[in-house]
């Protein structure tokens, strides 16, 4: 087929086209884009042309037995952040986002400044006696082993500071794709395509 006979076909199906534009792919390509976003954190790293994966988390590296030593980056048992990312469908467009207050931070890197409260102590303490092995109403006396973990939660607790400098590295996962867009571009043909093959 020619591009004079493609273009007898297309306006052919004119109604059909419009509907696919405006309804249709819309929905298709907002699910291809959560897919695509959702999928670099299984892999974790941003996929554009290639892979590029995230740094790696202090909780990695720490060598630590915990369940959440053995997540990925910007992963956990709950999945909040992978989970938050949705589409939204309109007139002729769609619209992929991530809602929670902390993704731009996570998506673009940058410094935070949390204010040190009562609470963050409290829980500091209790992941310093986590750390060392001491459980809660122990009473024997044993001797603890204060791993560097600990002294981090230790320090946490104890700290005069008001308010926390940290540094979040940038770890992309929303974003301009080239990798997307030709997920994209081939949704667009099929569905064209279909129309025109009837």
């Amino acid at each position: 087929m020619d591009l004079e006979q493609f273009g007898r076909q297309l306006a052919a199906h004119r109604d059909e086209v419009e509907h696919a534009m405006r309804r249709t792919l819309p929905v298709k390509v907002g699910r291809i884009a959560k897919d695509h976003f959702q999928d670099n954190f299984r892999k974790g790293g941003f996929v554009d042309d290639a892979l590029r994966p995230w740094s790696v988390t202090r909780r990695q590296q720490s060598g630590s037995k915990a369940a959440g030593a053995n997540y990925g980056p910007l992963q956990s048992g709950h999945n909040v952040l992978f989970g938050a990312i949705k589409y939204i469908p309109g007139d002729g467009r769609v619209i992929v986002r991530n809602d929670l207050k902390y993704a731009p931070i996570h998506n673009e890197g940058g410094t935070v400044m949390p204010t040190v409260t009562p609470g963050m102590r409290a829980h500091a303490w209790k992941m310093y006696y986590k750390a060392i092995g001491k459980r809660k109403g122990a009473k024997r006396k044993k001797k603890y082993v204060e791993t560097e973990e600990a002294q981090h939660w230790k320090a946490l607790a104890l700290t005069k500071k008001k308010k926390l400098t940290v540094r979040i590295p940038k770890r992309q996962f929303l974003g301009e794709s080239k990798a997307l867009d030709r997920k994209i571009e081939d949704c667009i043909d099929k569905t064209l395509s279909d129309i025109i093959n009837k």
